[in-house]
């Protein structure tokens, strides 16, 4: 039994228990990182916001990801399956956001510079230890976790943090997971060769094809690798009685815009599954006890929120601790305020997901116009604005409203997934959101 008292443990070494554990460790804290896995580790969901940038400086990783060569992402794109209309965004440009650049990132070893830097910093990591149960009680909390050489060990603390990811440790623990009824998704994807990508500024640019049911990411993780994914109904993809790789490319086929960007494509690893099942957690905090990242929510990656919610709930969750450890409370009036925000910021992407999904959303979204800063504001919140109050909250709910609007009146033309469309439009409508 280990006699070393932590003034925070925390169960996973993603970015967002890495980003706590910097924080905390800056802070003179003695903090535990418990992760299973071993780093560097295969992980999906290479592309991030640019407001992780903010987060990254906080820190003082940014000089570390600059060196380590990672492809600048200066917007995002998304285009219509049929190619008949597509939206280019780049994000310095919107009038209300702060950070102009993201990376589009290996999560191997993106996830393993964080981690070593979180070490560097001054806290404890132990790589390939797997935590088995939690308990709280005496003003501390506790974890059994055992090694992968078989050493089991019971290590204790004031606070405890749950980085776990979609294993959501201690919210399965305390049956807390809700599903999202309509969101239950397969993502099938692969790292490819030889993928036609833009030039120039935007060769850095996640693009986003949207099928009328489905959707596909295309990620430059380097210049001779993309990811490339499919999001797709569980229900669909089971009716299709393929193989995962068989699936892909009869979907892929199927549509002009990723036939005219896979055409000279090779895979280089293996094409893989993962679930994508939206959920939350009823809460986020116990007894001494904080959820930060996914293992407070999980939604459909088409905004590329996961990496930057992870981080921005893990600094927030560190700096409730360095506050309650200073005072000698057990921060539960600080993590109901901490609760309240991340529920919030999830909300703002939750709603852009559930809206991705409908076709007056799209109308809308494909076809900005600059009337009152509305696009700006989406641009914002696309880039991971979670702070800019009330000048952007007005004009998010006035979108939502307009896309209400435009189910029952087109304020904007009509848009059409049908392979057809294409023909009736040969150019290719791109508006640059600029």
């Amino acid at each position: 039994m280990s006699e070393t008292f932590y003034d925070a443990l925390i169960i996973g070494g993603g970015p967002g228990g890495s980003a706590a554990a910097t924080y905390l460790a800056q802070a003179g804290k003695r903090v535990l990182v418990l992760e299973k896995e071993h780093f560097p580790r295969f992980h999906i969901g290479e592309s991030l916001l640019p407001y992780n940038e903010m987060i990254f400086r906080e820190i003082g990783v940014l000089p570390k990801l600059e060196a380590a060569g990672f492809t600048r992402k200066y917007g995002a794109q998304f285009h219509l399956g049929n190619s008949s209309k597509a939206l280019k965004l780049t994000f310095k440009n919107g009038c209300f956001t702060r950070e102009p650049m993201a990376f589009q990132v290996d999560r191997a070893r993106f996830d393993e510079i964080l981690l070593d830097h979180a070490r560097e910093s001054g806290a404890e990591v132990r790589e390939g230890w797997t935590v088995s149960r939690y308990s709280q009680d005496a003003g501390r909390v506790s974890v059994e976790s055992s090694s992968d050489s078989g050493i089991k060990e019971t290590f204790h603390g004031s606070f405890l943090i749950d980085a776990s990811g979609r294993a959501n440790f201690t919210g399965n623990q305390e049956n807390l997971r809700v599903i999202h009824p309509h969101l239950k998704k397969i993502a099938i994807f692969g790292h490819f060769a030889g993928v036609k990508m833009d030039e120039g500024s935007k060769a850095g640019d996640i693009i986003i094809v949207r099928l009328e049911s489905k959707w596909f990411w295309l990620i430059p993780i380097s210049p001779e690798k993309v990811s490339i994914g499919c999001v797709i109904d569980q229900h669909e993809f089971a009716t299709m009685k393929l193989s995962p790789a068989e699936a892909f490319e009869r979907v892929w086929k199927s549509s002009a815009e990723m036939r005219d960007r896979m055409g000279g494509a090779t895979l280089i690893n293996s094409i893989q599954t993962t679930s994508d099942f939206s959920y939350y957690n009823r809460r986020l905090f116990g007894p001494r006890l904080v959820r930060i990242g996914d293992a407070a929510g999980f939604m459909d990656p088409i905004f590329s929120a996961g990496v930057y919610l992870a981080m921005y709930s893990g600094r927030m969750a560190a700096h409730l601790i360095v506050d309650s450890l200073a005072d000698g409370s057990d921060g539960q009036k600080r993590m109901a305020a901490y609760e309240k925000r991340v529920f919030r910021a999830m909300q703002y992407y939750w709603e852009l997901v559930e809206q991705f999904y409908t076709t007056p959303f799209m109308e809308l979204f494909m076809e900005p116009r600059n009337r009152l800063q509305i696009p700006d504001a989406i641009v914002a919140i696309l880039a991971g604005e979670l702070e800019g109050g009330w000048k952007l909250d007005w004009r998010r709910k006035l979108f939502f409203l307009l896309v209400k609007a435009q189910a029952k009146w087109p304020i904007v033309p009509r848009i059409s997934f049908s392979p057809t469309a294409r023909a009736r439009n040969r150019s290719g409508e791109v508006c640059e959101r600029t």
